[in-house]
């Protein structure tokens, strides 16, 4: 948990898994512009999907 001022602002814990269901289902449903899907498609393609994995505690 994390405070300022004595009030709780954030919590911090380990994601949850999923597999992105919940957002290719939100994508399908909203009505996108073009710009908009090109960005996406554009940050998807960025994203680095293999890389080294996280050192062992």
């Amino acid at each position: 948990m994390v405070t300022r001022g004595g009030r709780r602002i954030a919590t911090i814990g380990p994601a949850g898994a999923g597999n992105g269901v919940e957002v290719v289902a939100l994508l399908a449903s909203a009505s996108t512009d073009d710009k908009f899907s090109a960005d996406v498609r554009a940050a998807r393609d960025a994203v680095a999907l293999e890389g080294p994995a996280w050192p062992a505690d």
